[in-house]
């Protein structure tokens, strides 16, 4: 069963975090909701609808960042007290806008998740996890990597609150309270939000899953997982509510490119996509209530440039036969004329504004202010297809984008993005410049989705420059770093029988330095130094699915893969950094030929297929031809028939996969070389030949090539 929600858009307020958006509870069965909303310019706004507009309940002075809200109160009643969190600071409101509370959490860095639940205060900042009972400190918690978000479990099964932490290297850390250990880990991919459905914990990922994991007190068991197919945004945030009034909840879903979804659930507890609507920008906060009119439910939406967006059961739309007239509402009618009034109130102070602004420009004390605008930027490694996907969010539209690399990377197509990119020539020897791109925008955009790809073992920096559409001209720089592996992903085990290649270091290092090393050359470790005395961290490289293994101390630190070229990378990068802090290392090396072949054998099925499909691209010209020229293609055997009939589906996979075939032949040479420079040889010559043999290729014949080189 489908739902129809029409949207209605409520007021704006200024740029948000995740999170900083709740409904306060209904003082009646169906009755509307006030609105209570918190801004980057650190204003709390509470709003309730009066005549179908927004009217401000209160509204807080400007003052530090506020980065989360949630609502609290005694327990068993109206969660109605709104908490807000600037940097370190806890503060308290009532629903009407008095202020009760100031708490100072005294940690060292921004709190970035809180739960309220009665007396009890849960904060984390990056690494910490604090919890406080009527603002006394009663435990806290340092985790192995950043804290994404925090929630309680609360239920009869369990005998007390149980903090839930969701962190950034795919783990969920179920904590005890006044206990304060790990508990359990539950292994998710790239998890970032997290609330409590039932008894159980609902799950969103950065990259696109949704899943619910029932949690007991000594175990976790998945229920269900739905898969990002159709390559839609990250999580940012969830809720869940009876919007189908069908008595069970639903699941409410945001995501970081505009996308708002309501999810049911089946007879059997399955999730079934019910309704999705794209808004222009990503969704910051998203919760099911009642808000513009009583007796209609909505599922109501922040998103980052502060728009309170409503999509409402409500009929907005009156529709009218052949010859029959739409009757507004005087309601509708005074609605209409007092936006008109506005307009053009709006409009004379615009031009108002541009004239004085000319008057000044001219005036021989005129000072030229640079506009300020914040910009939510995005650089992760997506697993699907081995690139990286830069997402620019401004708070106003974007006029252009430069990128500048001083790293080879390829630039791919994204379906999503509709600005015209120009290339400039680069000189890359003097200068190190491998690629301008400049991107430019058509109006009102203010999201663009762009996707890299790298190559291991070069590394450098990707800068953006971002204009927006702003008066004078001003531009924000932001930088990426390109690691030397950067196609490797943090995962939690690797398979243990492969044959593996090992590089040992020694020497005169803290376990801090080498920590900053390995931060350096791999993405997803944590930059904070581990708590203890050793770590161990796996990987896996998402475009070939090589393995790579970690594991490092005060003065040693061993790594193992199964790809030689991997271990040849991390010697190169670790020997250039310790010589930069002129530290001696002592390496060694334990090299497995087989660990060759075994890489061969991963590269061949991409390679088979990156061939068969240039092949068939080269065809299919030569094949239209002969269709026209004889009017039909039944003469053709059934192969190129079918290389015509999936011509388009051929050309959009060739197009979108930039210099594949060249990379492959790339990684296949790198091998090849770093096999015989670990014996001391030099065989650069015998390139040449290898290329011949990649020409007609075939996986035998490599491989005795490589065994007989």
């Amino acid at each position: 069963m489908e739902i129809h929600l029409n949207r209605v858009d409520y007021m704006q307020v200024g740029v948000t975090s995740q999170k900083t958006m709740r409904l306060l509870p209904a003082m009646g069965k169906k009755a509307t909701q006030k609105v209570a909303i918190a801004d980057h310019d650190g204003v709390l706004t509470c709003f309730g609808m009066k005549k179908g507009e927004a009217v401000p309940v209160f509204k807080t002075l400007p003052g530090p960042k506020i980065s989360r809200l949630d609502l609290g109160g005694a327990v068993g009643t109206p969660q109605e007290k709104i908490f807000v969190c600037s940097g370190s600071e806890v503060r308290g409101f009532t629903k009407k806008g008095k202020q009760f509370l100031t708490f100072e959490a005294n940690l060292t860095e921004s709190i970035n998740a809180m739960h309220v639940s009665g007396a009890d205060l849960f904060v984390c900042a990056s690494y910490i996890y604090n919890h406080y009972c009527d603002c006394k400190d009663q435990d806290y918690y340092l985790s192995g990597d950043k804290i994404n978000d925090i929630t309680c479990l609360s239920t009869e099964k369990l005998p007390h609150l149980v903090p839930v932490l969701a962190c950034q290297d795919r783990v969920l850390r179920v904590l005890q309270v006044h206990q304060t250990h790990f508990l359990y880990p539950f292994r998710f991919n790239a998890l970032f939000r997290c609330v409590i459905f039932g008894e159980d914990v609902l799950y969103g990922t950065a990259d696109g899953k949704i899943g619910l994991i029932q949690i007991g007190e000594s175990s976790a068991v998945p229920k269900w997982e739905i898969d990002n197919d159709k390559k839609k945004g990250g999580i940012l945030c969830i809720d869940t509510y009876d919007i189908l009034g069908d008595g069970v909840s639903d699941i409410l879903v945001g995501r970081d490119d505009g996308t708002v979804e309501v999810f049911g659930l089946d007879s059997s507890g399955e999730p079934t996509s019910r309704f999705e609507h794209v808004l222009s920008e990503s969704v910051t906060s998203v919760q099911g209530g009642c808000v513009g009119k009583e007796g209609y439910d909505e599922v109501l939406t922040a998103t980052y440039t502060g728009w309170v967006t409503g999509l409402t059961t409500e009929a907005l739309k009156a529709e009218a036969g052949p010859g029959d007239e739409v009757k507004m509402s005087k309601e509708t009618q005074s609605k209409v004329a007092a936006l008109r009034a506005e307009l053009e109130q709006l409009q004379v102070k615009v031009l108002q504004g541009r004239e004085k602004y000319q008057q000044s420009s001219q005036s021989s004390t005129a000072v030229s202010a640079v506009p300020v605008f914040s910009i939510n930027d995005k650089f992760t490694l997506c697993q699907d297809d081995a690139s990286y996907s830069l997402t620019l969010e401004v708070q106003t539209a974007i006029d252009n984008l430069l990128l500048q690399s001083d790293v080879p990377i390829d630039l791919l197509d994204v379906d999503k993005n509709s600005a015209v990119v120009s290339f400039s020539e680069c000189d890359s020897e003097p200068n190190g410049n491998f690629l301008l791109a400049t991107y430019r925008c058509q109006a009102n955009t203010t999201r663009l989705e762009l996707k890299v790809r790298s190559i291991e073992g070069q590394y450098g920096t990707l800068q953006a420059y971002i204009t927006p559409r702003l008066q004078p001209k001003t531009c924000q720089v932001r930088q990426y770093q390109i690691k030397p592996l950067s196609l490797h992903q943090r995962t939690h085990s690797i398979d243990q029988d492969r044959p593996m290649n090992r590089l040992s270091l020694v020497g005169q290092f803290s376990f801090a330095e080498i920590h900053s090393w390995v931060v350096f050359c791999l993405p997803e470790v944590p930059e904070k130094t581990p708590a203890g005395d050793s770590i161990t961290f796996h990987f896996h490289n998402t475009f070939l699915g090589t393995q790579l293994e970690a594991s490092y101390c005060k003065g040693e630190g061993h790594f193992r893969s199964d790809n030689i070229s991997t271990i040849s990378i991390l010697s190169d990068v670790l020997s250039k950094e310790a010589t930069k802090r002129k530290i001696n290392l002592n390496i060694s090396y334990d090299i497995n030929d087989e660990s060759v072949s075994h890489t061969l054998k991963m590269i061949h099925p991409k390679l088979e297929y990156q061939l068969l499909l240039a092949k068939k691209v080269q065809l299919i010209d030569a094949l239209k031809e002969l269709q026209v020229h004889e009017g039909n293609a039944d003469f053709l055997i059934p192969e190129y028939r079918n290389i015509l009939d999936e011509s388009a589906h051929l050309l959009e996979e060739y197009k979108k996969q930039p210099a594949h075939l060249e990379r492959l032949y790339g990684m296949i040479t790198d091998l090849f070389i770093d096999k015989f420079k670990f014996k001391g040889q030099n065989v650069k010559t015998k390139v040449s030949s290898l290329l011949e043999i990649l020409d007609n290729y075939d996986l035998t014949s490599l491989l005795n090539f490589f065994v007989e080189a």
